[in-house]
């Protein structure tokens, strides 16, 4: 009997521990102030976690987007919403972007962490400037 309570108590703890490698996605809807043209949006992130900033945009609209961090290993990667293939890969191009939003619709700006700071569960802090002009 206390070999069973054992083994299950291990198994138990081995479901506990894989749950908690899982990312935990936040996604958060952007919309600017009216009148106005950006927005600046402090958030962080943490470990294998990430967040999913979706703003509407139309095709040929200028957008900039700038990420400053107090983790090196923290990026942002751009993809229109409903493909996870990104137009902006922020480890291989850095924490800027601007240029024209490629197809009218929601744009995702996701914040994550690489993985050597991710697997640790390292905390980035964040502050992310969003703007889109015709």
């Amino acid at each position: 009997m206390r070999k069973k309570l054992l083994s299950c108590a291990l198994a138990l703890s081995a479901i506990a521990l894989s749950t908690s490698l899982v990312a935990a996605p936040r996604t958060e809807r952007v919309a600017f102030a009216k009148g106005a043209s950006s927005k600046v949006i402090k958030g962080t992130v943490k470990g294998y976690d990430y967040v999913d900033y979706v703003i509407g945009a139309r095709g040929g609209q200028l957008l900039t987007v700038n990420l400053t961090t107090d983790r090196g290993s923290n990026y942002f990667n751009i993809m229109a919403k409903g493909n996870e293939a990104a137009y902006f890969i922020g480890s291989a191009e850095g924490n800027s972007f601007r240029g024209p939003v490629p197809a009218t619709g929601d744009q995702v700006i996701r914040v994550y962490l690489m993985r050597n700071d991710a697997r640790r569960g390292v905390v980035a802090n964040y502050t992310l400037k969003i703007s889109i002009v015709d």
